[in-house]
């Protein structure tokens, strides 16, 4: 890939996928047989085992209290490899309450993670890159903060390479990647696994209401959202903000993704040989899900939302559960996740959950 163009063999390899195990092309026409199929497919191409039998082994550091909700650092074992730190907010009361299982966006800024969607009470550096973060995407709020004082338990780690599990710079990426697949492992795949399993954890917290758990996220936080919605039964809902598109509608040249770096954690290899991205999001039916995308957003081209819509539309419709699934493109606004997109979000939650 070299200025962004794409080679002469690249059209021919597109016109070859054609996502023969999407729900409604799958010769599998009992949804539940074939959401057990696809998940196992995908499953297979994340290239890092479950980790279901590796303790939590949570350890809690109290906080100082935030504004109806207090505040605690946890360090966790998502897999038997690493302890991860996380921040956790709980509302004052007694419980059990709903919870959001927050997932940070890329950026191309490493320094913060889990900052960039709970205040960070523990560094002051940190707070100052991510209030700036927060101004420019979020209208100045943190939007983990903004759930605890909704009632909501709020969870929030860092994906490898970000605040505590870095920082890394941007063109490490790329060499991160290789390694892991070198050890014939996945940079996404562990990913998928660390979110999915940090969802399990979420949920079996005695403070959570288990049967009312959301993931949600921003930009590749979206993308992480509604891939552990479709590898997790834990999670009751989920809202994705801003990525959503089919494969072949974003594979074009000036895009983002062929740039490489950022994309190594969203590729699973070989998995676009069975499904396409809102094929895996479908695995999550007839769950309720929330997909919003940005009209000006310029990393998601419109012809890929509407391709991806239409697609998880159908999903919701053959499952008749069309109403549990809300699709929406904000004509006025790129990529971001503004007030208003905030607002919308968490009635959606207070609805569902």
């Amino acid at each position: 890939m070299v200025g962004g163009n794409l080679p002469d063999f690249y059209p021919a390899l597109k016109n070859e996928l054609n996502f023969p195990l999407a729900w409604g092309t799958s010769p599998i026409r009992d949804f539940t047989s074939w959401r057990r199929a696809a998940r196992r497919v995908v499953e297979e191409h994340l290239l890092v085992p479950r980790q279901d039998g590796t303790p939590y082994a949570p350890e809690f550091t109290s906080g100082p209290q935030g504004e109806g909700y207090t505040r605690e650092l946890v360090t966790l074992s998502l897999t038997r490899h690493e302890r991860v730190r996380g921040a956790l907010l709980t509302p004052h009361g007694p419980g059990p309450f709903p919870a959001a299982l927050l997932l940070h966006d890329h950026g191309a800024r490493f320094d913060i993670g889990k900052e960039k969607l709970i205040r960070p009470w523990y560094d002051d550096t940190r707070l100052a890159s991510a209030q700036t973060w927060a101004d420019k995407y979020f209208s100045g709020r943190f939007v983990g903060d903004e759930l605890a004082r909704r009632g909501y338990v709020v969870l929030c780690l860092d994906a490898l390479g970000w605040g505590d599990r870095g920082p890394i710079s941007y063109d490490q990426q790329q060499a991160l990647a290789g390694n892991f697949y070198h050890l014939g492992s996945s940079l996404a795949g562990l990913m998928a696994r660390e979110d999915a399993r940090a969802a399990g954890f979420l949920a079996g917290l005695d403070r959570v209401d288990t049967r009312r758990v959301a993931a949600l996220g921003f930009s590749m936080g979206a993308y992480r959202a509604w891939q552990t919605a479709a590898l997790s039964d834990d999670t009751a809902a989920a809202a994705s903000i801003c990525w959503m598109t089919g494969l072949k509608e974003m594979m074009v040249p000036g895009n983002n993704t062929l740039r490489g770096q950022s994309s190594y954690y969203m590729v699973h290899p070989g998995l676009p040989r069975f499904l396409d991205f809102p094929d895996v999001a479908g695995i999550a039916a007839p769950r309720p899900m929330l997909f919003f995308s940005g009209a000006l957003d310029t990393l998601f081209p419109a012809d890929g939302v509407r391709v991806a819509y239409d697609k998880l539309r159908a999903v919701w419709r053959s499952c008749r559960a069309e109403e549990r699934l809300r699709l929406k493109t904000w004509p006025d606004l790129g990529h971001v996740f503004t007030h208003r997109m905030q607002d919308e979000v968490f009635a959606w939650l207070d609805a569902v959950l």
